[in-house]
């Protein structure tokens, strides 16, 4: 009813937005990057200009990281958390720990032009939206309640510890705890008040955007164009090594059979790692002259893993059979509105359930 009652857009430039996946973000960052590329003086003007549209990425990615906190419940039964760990493990922990071992024998330059910040900040997190939007057509409550992993990798922590961990970067110990503290925080604040979690839950709408534009002003987009092809094969990569891991934890951990392949929807990239480049670099300076094209690889990959994804998770359950079996006709959610509450994803909603065969 409340979405209703929302006056007609003249022009839809958020839902336009929001077609393209991290669109969000993706697009705010290219509009930065076009205004400090060709009108830098604009950015130096002073007063609340500058603070908005120059200097507010960290802030706000600092408020951003405290409300996602706010989302991850307490209280999840032991398929959810099982199903939860598995991803954690296999999307995030081994990614990392891959890409660090590498960035040994290679050192932190990579190859081929591809930095091991940019492969980090790629393969060790998840698009939380997607797979939720996935889960809900084609899994069940284990694999919605499994969205806690993309609340918990979605942010620089697990970047800054690997690289901390492996040597590769010179990561205070108090830079790591800094990092993470608003997000416990933020867990514990919502776990105590759940009308807080409700408050907080349209930050991400209203501050990506910002924060996005923000970082975009210190990208060059000489720079972007070298990035923006090689992030091509940086989300490629992404989608097949991290997807092949998560399916390897579903089909032999959690023996989901030929419901394995919805493992592979989290081989995504989320939106906020656009920004980890910069924290990085932010914690430890030698990592500073990767950032512009690490962040460009980064945007590129956020959008080739979005697609690239769900339609091999999609491929692979048709093969499989996955999409045959009883649980494949579950909701298709046509709006916000009808995924799970914030803070309980894996929660059953009353309203009324389309499945494939009604849609």
């Amino acid at each position: 009813m409340a979405a209703e009652s929302l006056p007609k857009s003249r022009v839809p430039l958020f839902d336009g937005m929001n077609r393209i996946p991290g669109g969000l973000m993706l697009i705010p960052l290219i509009l930065g990057s076009i205004v400090g590329t060709f009108a830098p003086g604009f950015l130096e003007l002073g007063s609340f200009t500058t603070a908005l549209f120059a200097d507010s990425a960290l802030p706000l990615i600092a408020v951003l990281i405290f409300a996602t906190g706010m989302q991850i419940t307490a209280k999840a039964s032991g398929p959810v958390l099982a199903t939860t760990g598995v991803v954690l493990l296999f999307k995030t922990v081994i990614p990392a720990a891959l890409v660090a071992g590498l960035g040994l024998v290679v050192g932190v330059e990579g190859f081929l032009g591809i930095s091991i910040l940019a492969l980090l900040a790629s393969f060790d997190n998840s698009n939380g939206g997607l797979w939720l939007a996935f889960t809900g057509r084609y899994g069940d409550y284990r694999d919605r309640g499994a969205y806690m992993a993309s609340a918990i990798n979605d942010g620089p922590f697990f970047t800054l510890l690997f690289l901390g961990m492996s040597g590769l970067g010179n990561i205070p110990f108090l830079t790591l705890l800094a990092a993470v503290i608003p997000l416990i925080l933020g867990f514990i604040v919502g776990n105590l008040d759940a009308k807080w979690t409700e408050v907080m839950r349209p930050v991400p709408n209203i501050v990506i955007p910002f924060f996005a534009f923000a970082l975009g002003t210190g990208i060059d987009l000489r720079n972007v164009i070298a990035g923006g092809i090689s992030g091509i094969f940086v989300g490629i990569a992404a989608t097949l090594i991290t997807g092949t891991l998560v399916y390897i934890g579903y089909r032999f951990v959690l023996r989901r059979g030929a419901k394995s392949g919805i493992g592979i929807a989290s081989a995504t990239t989320a939106g906020n790692s656009i920004a980890t480049p910069a924290i990085v670099a932010a914690a430890d300076p030698s990592f500073s002259p990767f950032v512009e094209v690490a962040t460009a690889q980064v945007a590129s990959a956020v959008l080739v893993t979005a697609i690239f994804a769900p339609l091999l998770a999609t491929w692979v359950l048709k093969r499989q059979g996955g999409l045959d079996t009883d649980d494949a006709a579950q909701v298709l959610p046509t709006s916000a509105s009808e995924l799970p509450p914030a803070g309980n994803p894996s929660a059953p909603t009353d309203r009324p359930r389309r499945t494939e065969e009604n849609s």
